[in-house]
């Protein structure tokens, strides 16, 4: 999960393993396989890298459970 920022400064947690993708409209949008939309504070390459770190923490975990 991420932590984001609505455009009125509210933060909210996002499951990354829904993003279907992310647009610069120039607000950046989210779009979910569920087929809802996210309107965020944070730029594309912020949202890209806040899923890298997620993903990188999660198979670190992995790594050190086995």
């Amino acid at each position: 999960m991420i932590r984001l920022t609505k455009l009125n400064g509210t933060s909210f947690v996002l499951n990354c393993e829904l993003i279907e993708t992310v647009e610069s409209t120039p607000d950046t949008v989210i779009s979910t396989i569920n087929g809802k939309k996210y309107v965020v504070d944070e730029s594309v390459d912020e949202v890209i890298a806040k899923v890298i770190q997620y993903r990188g923490n999660i198979s670190r975990i992995r790594e050190s459970s086995t």
